[in-house]
């Protein structure tokens, strides 16, 4: 199971973030443990939220671009993480009002996670189990 991963994005999503990435360069998500906003997945230009120790790296989107795939880091605060880590997150995108400062926010459309428990084959590639 060489291609587990803990995050994935809807072709919807993909596609939204190709569009965000013309107008921002290189993106970022960052999950937090807020409510309201904090509850949503927020994108922000990479670098522009600052991580640090109290954040942990869930994984990778790769977002097809114009050069081949490029890389979307995903984040989430390690209080969060503890609750999810035994979760597959995919990140999707529907009408509604977007959170605040995420990027998406002023196209009348948000990102959300969808998420299911991974499995046991999965836990142990991902070192879990």
């Amino acid at each position: 199971m060489d291609d587990v991963s803990r995050v994935a994005v809807t072709p919807d999503a993909a596609d939204l973030l190709v569009r965000l990435m013309a107008d921002h360069g290189p993106l970022m998500f960052h999950q937090s443990g807020g409510c309201c906003d904090g509850s949503s997945p927020m994108c922000y230009p990479d670098g522009e939220f600052i991580t640090g120790s109290s954040d942990q790296h869930v994984g990778d989107l790769a977002v097809p671009g114009p050069d081949g795939d490029v890389t979307v880091p995903v984040w989430m605060s390690k209080p969060q993480y503890e609750y999810w880590k035994h979760t597959h997150l995919t990140i999707d995108v529907v009408p509604g009002r977007g959170a605040g400062f995420s990027v998406e926010a002023p196209l009348g459309v948000r990102f959300l996670l969808r998420s299911r428990l991974l499995t046991d084959a999965e836990l142990v590639a991902l070192g879990e189990a």
